[in-house]
């Protein structure tokens, strides 16, 4: 994570050589952004996050080589992970939750406003989801319920390792609140919300609020 006054180090994935160098040229000139590098798969990607230490990795999906959603998980799994935010034009739904189930931090479409991208680049950079309840619902409701009686049953047993308070935390990310929203409807401070959230996320082996919230759909408490 940056800090206040530094420009999110960014690395831009996608496999085509007009999108990049339009999201390049357009995001360039943010002063919010520094762009350190540009890849045009996967593995390029898992490399270009070694070498270049990015903050922020804005993340096509699919792609020759190695496609978005393993690029994420190999990614997500380093020591010191920069988020991940997918670019998609929402034509493939069940590669995108794969992809959030892995670890990205959510997902931008492809022609949204320069704008709009920075703000989530930020937003991501500073450990929050890019990705509203309302989306997540949608998303979920588009998929299916393939095997969803097998994750159900799954994400209740996990979140039964956690106390009640931590529990309610869980529910209260789910349901899109910020940590302060959370401490101010469970009556508690901020530092007690990122305590039972950490403690959460190492409990239930997931790495930010967006596999929480998806952990929460799935169990059916959401």
């Amino acid at each position: 994570m940056t800090g206040v006054s530094e420009p999110v180090r960014l690395l831009l994935v996608d496999d085509d050589p007009l999108v990049r160098a339009g999201l390049s040229s357009m995001l360039s000139g943010a002063p919010e952004l520094e762009l350190v590098g540009a890849a045009s798969d996967g593995q390029q990607a898992v490399d270009a996050v070694r070498d270049l230490r990015p903050d922020v990795v804005l993340m096509d999906i699919g792609m020759p080589v190695l496609d978005g959603v393993a690029a994420t998980a190999a990614i997500r799994r380093r020591a010191g992970a920069p988020e991940v935010v997918m670019l998609t034009t929402f034509g493939s739904d069940q590669a995108l939750v794969r992809a959030l189930r892995a670890g990205a931090s959510g997902y931008l479409l492809k022609d949204a406003a320069p704008a709009e991208i920075v703000a989530a680049v930020v937003k991501a950079a500073s450990g929050e989801s890019v990705l509203s309840p309302q989306s997540t619902r949608q998303l979920m409701d588009h998929v299916g319920a393939v095997d969803q009686d097998n994750r159900r049953t799954t994400a209740l047993a996990a979140l039964a390792q956690l106390t009640e308070r931590e529990r309610d935390v869980v529910l209260a990310v789910a349901q899109g609140r910020s940590n302060a929203e959370a401490a101010a409807a469970l009556e508690v401070g901020v530092a007690t919300v990122k305590t039972h959230l950490t403690n959460s996320l190492a409990k239930l082996q997931l790495t930010n609020r967006v596999q929480l919230a998806l952990m929460a759909h799935d169990a059916g408490l959401v």
